[in-house]
């Protein structure tokens, strides 16, 4: 079993040193330096990058410059789907996201979390959970997602918040860490 299959399968896998993961996020910042620097204007461009890059897209995608992933390959976004400034999603695992989602500026999805022994953690071990993002949601600026965590279908997230935990359907939630508000 190749270490990207691992992180997929949620085992311990070897992100710091595995050769094969080093080329391939590599080769991936290499062609999101070109995304990034792509002339703002030239959406029809950017459009098409994004779409060999990320593992699946809606017809409608926009991604505002700068923006910063692992791999692609293991991100899936629907239609109409739009991310303001300084997205970063670490997709060591699975990242779906829903239909109609808007992102703030800012924002970082992190599948990425590394074990509480140092031995393994020295050892460049980590895993990676699946974080999934329903249909119409609202995520605000500088809200961070961990490893593991789902956001239901049509719920809005707070600026500045931590999701921890999985967030139900048709809420808003804020705060660090997130917790539901009040519901839609």
């Amino acid at each position: 079993m190749t270490e990207a299959e691992k992180a997929l399968a949620g085992l311990l896998y070897d992100a710091n040193y595995d050769p094969a993961l080093i080329a391939e996020r590599g080769e991936v910042k290499y062609r999101l330096q070109i995304y990034n620097t792509t002339d703002p204007r030239d959406l029809v461009q950017r459009e098409k990058q994004l779409k060999a890059l990320l593992g699946k897209t809606g017809e409608q995608i926009l991604i505002e410059q700068p923006f910063y992933c692992d791999y692609g390959r293991n991100i899936a976004v629907g239609e109409n789907f739009y991310a303001n400034v300084n997205l970063v999603i670490l997709d060591c695992g699975k990242v779906t996201i829903g239909d109609n989602v808007f992102i703030a500026p800012c924002v970082g999805i992190h599948t990425a979390g590394h074990p509480l022994d140092v031995e393994q953690r020295n050892r460049g071990l980590e895993y990676a959970r699946p974080v999934t993002i329903g249909n119409n949601v609202w995520i605000g600026a500088g809200v961070q997602i961990l490893p593991g965590v789902t956001i239901g279908d049509n719920s809005v997230i707070g600026a500045g918040s931590v999701v921890t935990k999985s967030v139900p359907e048709n809420v808003v939630a804020a705060g660090n860490p997130c917790r539901v508000l009040k519901t839609i």
